[in-house]
């Protein structure tokens, strides 16, 4: 399966669906089965911002207790689409779909970027300790 890392508190906001979007600089043309992994690095100075602490313990969570190199979760990936316009509140992406609220506040959406969209996010029963890498990389699930 394909697997994609990502950098607390990212990772967790994403997989429990306060962001609706991933955002990453390049495109990627793969559809389909998608795990989430969490890196060893939690961004601590984000951790403290009072939007992402609410948000985060909506769930129960905290910077301390944030999972860390472990797959949680899988997902469908379906979609990755260029931002094409970015008004500092809102982007535009390819399809001309508006982003904004708290999709746009938990993702970087500078024009030429991409968003990244999923469909069934399956929070994992038990977490995966596995190793990240860059890219989507293959793990046997």
């Amino acid at each position: 399966m394909k697997v994609l890392s990502m950098i607390q508190p990212w990772a967790s906001l994403f997989v429990l669906r306060e962001a609706k979007y991933e955002t990453r600089t390049w495109r990627t043309n793969y559809r389909g089965q998608l795990a989430i992994h969490t890196s060893k690095k939690i961004d601590k100075a984000v951790c403290n911002h009072v939007a992402i602490q609410a948000l985060l313990g909506k769930h129960g969570y905290t910077k301390e207790n944030l999972p860390t190199g472990m797959i949680i979760a899988v997902c469908r990936l379906e979609n990755c689409l260029m931002v094409t316009e970015n008004n500092q509140t809102s982007s535009i992406l390819e399809d001309g779909r508006i982003v904004s609220g708290n999709d746009y506040f938990l993702g970087d959406f500078q024009v030429g970027g991409f968003a990244w969209e999923v469909q069934d996010m399956q929070i994992l029963d038990e977490f995966i300790p596995a190793k990240g890498k860059l890219g989507l990389w293959e793990y046997n699930l």
